[in-house]
Parts: C-alpha cells; sequence; structure tokens
C-alpha cells in the first residue's frame, strides 16, 4: 500500500493547507479545518451510539455534510457504512438493512415530497433484525415506534472526538448497491484504500489543480458514480461544489456563477442543462466533463456540447471497479474521446478481453467480456462469498458482464451489456451499431434494438420513436437499413412506440432493455 492511500490520510494530508475550501454546501463554505472536525464528530458519534469495528451503519440521506462526515469519520472507528438510494422504497431499504445486517440506520426526515418515515413504516420490523435505532436528521424523536430515534448532532459544531480508534486499510468501509436482479441488488464492498487510491489516481490522471479547477457535484453520493469524483477533487485539494440532488436550472446557476471546470453526469443530465441557454459558448471555463450515456442520441449531445464549449468525454466504471475507472483521452479524436471506455486513471490497472466463442484472451479489435484488474476493483460481494467467486477469475480479474474491445493503445471501448449483446449469425453484434443507423433516417427521433428468437433463429427487433409530425414506415425503414448493414443485422420488426421504458438508478436513467425485449416477443407471437 502506498503511503496517502487511506481517505483518513487523504484527510491529514489536506490539512496541511488550513483555509483552503474543500466544500460547498448550498452556499455554506466547509473549509478542511471544518471537514476534519466535522469527521471527528461524526466517529465520536457512531462510537457514542454503540457501534463498533465491523458494525454497519446505513446511511440514507441526500447528499450532504452529514453523508461524507460520516463515511470518513467510519473510516477512523472501523465501522461499515450502508448507502442505501433515496429513491429506493419500502422492499429495497428492507433488502439492504439486512443484506448489511445495518445496527443503525441514518435517514432524512422527508425531502422534496419523500416521507421517508413513511416509506420505513410499510417495512416489516421482521425484515432488519440486526437494526436497532434510527438517527433522524433534525428530530429529537420521530413517530416511529419500534425503533429508539436519535437526532442527528451539529458535525461541524459539536467539539467530540472518538475515544478508539480503528482502523484498518483493508476491511470494509462502504458498501455500494448493484444495479439489482430479481433476488435484490449485491453489496459492493470497498476498503478505505481502495477508494482512496482510486481518488488520488483520478486526481493525478485528470490533473486536477486546486488552483484552477472546481467540482460540481450533481450525482447522488449513495452510488458510486457519484462518490469517486468527490474523492478525486478532495484528494487533490480542488473545492466541491455539491447539490443535494439534481435539478438542472440551480446546476447550470452553479456551473456560470462559479465557473466550474469538472463535472460528471449521465447524458440525460447534460442534454437537460444544455437545453436551458442559449448562449453559444454557456460554460467558458469548462475543462473537463465527463458523461455516461444511458438514453439514445448521446452522440449527437456530444457534438452540440463540443460546439458550445463543453468537451465531453466517455468514462467506464462500475460499483465494483468504481465510476471514473477510465476516461476518454483529451487528446483522442472526437469519435474515440466520447466512446464509453478509454484509458484506466491507474497505471497499475489491468484490462483484458475474452473471446465468448473459445474462452481464449481476444486480440485488438475483437470483442468479448471485459476483465479487470486494478487497485480501484471491490473487496468481494459483502456476506456473499458464492458471488465474489463467480464473478473473479482463477488470476483475481472481475468478470464485468461488460463487452467490449481493446484498441491495442492502452485504451479499450464499451460497447454493451453481455445480456444486451446480440449473436446474429454467429456474429456478435452490438445493439448500437443498428440504432445509430435507424437514427440516422428521416423520422427517427431514437431507436433500441433487441434480440429476439423467431422460428428458432436469433434475430433483432427494433423500437423506434418518431420525430413529432412524423409517421415513418416498418417498410420504408427496413429497406433504407438494407442498403447500409449486412443482412443478418436487419430488424425482423420494427414497431413504434412514444417512449422507452425506464428505470431510475444511483447513477442515471436507464432504459429497461429486458422489458423491451418481452415487449418485443409479445407483439411478434
Amino acid at each position: 500500500m502506498a503511503t496517502g492511500d487511506r481517505l483518513t490520510e487523504i484527510l491529514d494530508a489536506r490539512g496541511k493547507a488550513p483555509g483552503a475550501a474543500a466544500f460547498v454546501f448550498d452556499g455554506l463554505r466547509v473549509d478542511v479545518a471544518d471537514f476534519a472536525r466535522a469527521a471527528d464528530n461524526a466517529a465520536a458519534f457512531l462510537e457514542a451510539q454503540g457501534l463498533r469495528k465491523g458494525d454497519c451503519c446505513a446511511v440514507w440521506l441526500v447528499n450532504r455534510l452529514e453523508w461524507l462526515a460520516l463515511l470518513f469519520g467510519a473510516a477512523k472507528i472501523g465501522v461499515v457504512i450502508a448507502a442505501v438510494n433515496t429513491r429506493y422504497r419500502s422492499a429495497d431499504l428492507a433488502h439492504i438493512l439486512a443484506k448489511s445486517g445495518a445496527r443503525m440506520l441514518v435517514m432524512e426526515p422527508g425531502f422534496r415530497g419523500i416521507d421517508f418515515p413513511a416509506i420505513l413504516r410499510e417495512m416489516a420490523a421482521s425484515a432488519a433484525p440486526r437494526l436497532e435505532k434510527l438517527c433522524v436528521l433534525g428530530a429529537a424523536q420521530g413517530d416511529e415506534t419500534r425503533w429508539p430515534t436519535v437526532a442527528c448532532p451539529d458535525f461541524l459544531n459539536d467539539g467530540a472526538r472518538p475515544a478508539t480508534l480503528s482502523e484498518d486499510a483493508h476491511a470494509p468501509l462502504l458498501l455500494f448497491t448493484t444495479s439489482g436482479t430479481t433476488r435484490g441488488p449485491k453489496l459492493v464492498a470497498h476498503s478505505q484504500t481502495t477508494l482512496g487510491r482510486h481518488a488520488r489516481d483520478i486526481a493525478r490522471a485528470l490533473a486536477i489543480d486546486p488552483a484552477r479547477d472546481r467540482l460540481l457535484a450533481m450525482l447522488p453520493f449513495c452510488g458510486t458514480f457519484g462518490m469517486v469524483n468527490v474523492l478525486g477533487a478532495f484528494a487533490a485539494g480542488a473545492p466541491v461544489h455539491v447539490m443535494d440532488t439534481f435539478d438542472a436550472k440551480p446546476a447550470l446557476d452553479i456551473l456560470q456563477r462559479e465557473r466550474i471546470t469538472l463535472g460528471f453526469g449521465s447524458d440525460e443530465m447534460f442534454r437537460r442543462i444544455l437545453s436551458l441557454t442559449d448562449e453559444p459558448k454557456p460554460f467558458p471555463h469548462a475543462r473537463l466533463f465527463g458523461f455516461a450515456a444511458f438514453q439514445p442520441g448521446w452522440r449527437e449531445l456530444a457534438a452540440q456540447a463540443g460546439r458550445r464549449g463543453m468537451a465531453l468525454h466517455g468514462l467506464y466504471g462500475s460499483s465494483e471497479v468504481q465510476a471514473l475507472f477510465s476516461v476518454g483521452p483529451s487528446d483522442a479524436p472526437f469519435e474515440q474521446r466520447i466512446e464509453g471506455g478509454g484509458r484506466p486513471v491507474s497505471p497499475q490497472a489491468r484490462v483484458r478481453v475474452r473471446d465468448l466463442e473459445t474462452g481464449e484472451l481476444a486480440a485488438p479489435g475483437v470483442s468479448g467480456e471485459i476483465e479487470i484488474d486494478a487497485p480501484s476493483r471491490f473487496l468481494g460481494y459483502y456476506g456473499d462469498p458464492a458471488a465474489t467467486a463467480a464473478a473473479t477469475t482463477r488470476d483475481n480479474f472481475f468478470r464485468t458482464g461488460d463487452i467490449g474491445h481493446l484498441r491495442g493503445d492502452g485504451t479499450f471501448v464499451y460497447e454493451t451489456r453481455a445480456g444486451d449483446a446480440m449473436r446474429l449469425a454467429g456474429f456478435l453484434v452490438g445493439p448500437g451499431e443498428i440504432e445509430d443507423e435507424l437514427k440516422s433516417l428521416d423520422g427517427v427521433a431514437d431507436a433500441q434494438v433487441v434480440a429476439v428468437e423467431i422460428a428458432g433463429q436469433a434475430r433483432c427487433a427494433a423500437f423506434v420513436i418518431p420525430r413529432a409530425g412524423a409517421q415513418p414506415a416498418e417498410e420504408t425503414l427496413i429497406a433504407a437499413l438494407r442498403a447500409r448493414l449486412a443482412g443478418y443485422k436487419i430488424p425482423a420488426r420494427i414497431f413504434f412506440i412514444d417512449a422507452f421504458p425506464v428505470t431510475e438508478s444511483a447513477n442515471g436513467v436507464k432504459i429497461q432493455r429486458t422489458k423491451l425485449r418481452d415487449m418485443a416477443m409479445a407483439r411478434i407471437a
């Protein structure tokens, strides 16, 4: 372990520059000394509530100072933090509390119409057998009678310090959730070393300069995408302007008023921000903005943003290897810079691709499953050694379940999830290739392509959202595609739809391809 890789060591190193701004929460400036005190107070609070090394505390908060203070405070005394998505409802919450064995839940009393205590009341007490108490922000007691309730103290102004420091650089500290399955999401365990090393790698790879750079944190801390960009900026000493939750208009205001140079979000977030201003170059201070592509039309968005002075960079990451695992290089051509994938931020990271047909490692340009070994990789799935073993190769690479290919220059390309990739006429085909061709045709606003089985053969089907006022015909679109694509890539059917089914995660809004596949099979049948 390199010196300075723990989160607590990063905090100590930042403390050598007193007075430097660390965070700005809704106008409240928190300098490094303030934050160090808040972390100490959080550690003392956790300890006072009876939590000890190895115990778990679940955090169900929007982006607040308390969230980060609890994380750094927990690192000091060896407590585990389970991140709970604020979009979760009773069934999701019950799963996380039970799976993590959380002894305490720190939660919001309510936020923007979401009644957190009401959601908790819908959950059976037996669903969280180890939960002992609730900590509710700003409330001495609540109406949740099944568990004792304590108020969350003022971490900035209280003066307590933990009595017992019990750090463990390699023990679980933070549990992220995966996107989930029918059995509920898995808990992805990271230590303060995997988090800290990755934060330092981000700071170095992105050349974050505290004298020049300012980050706008728009994504929720409960997800890896929202957490790691904040930790990277903090490790570099750059001030972080935090939004409690994303809203396009305030984001635009902060970007312009604070001369923000760095930002990370989904394609839809940047699309909404750009739509609010007609200025030709609204962000003259923009330096590096990374985006994850979840929606159709992301290439067009990147081109539009570039013309307006905001150079977008493609990214790659997951809960298991952390977000911002890799970034599209600034010196790459536009088409390569915006693709998912890019160059790993850690020089120690190793990326390889395994051919799905032969099981052998694939040469550059050949698509297969991406496998990764890196300092940022997870410890394992918390409490689930079988799932950890299934996701790990014999030589300790993580099987990502993503399809992509190597470029041969130290970069790689993410193509699609393995479940979304289509094997057509013996060839592995990414749906994006066909979707891009469809979107280039007259009358097509957006398109999604999924694999289906027709008469025992693997084919593909497409869903198209027509442009406003247009009425494209299925036969016309198929005929146009025949002139552009190989025969096995031509959709067997094209269905017209008003909107794609989506689901919200901590990292953005994602299209439900599985639901589209079911819809296609039902319509074909």
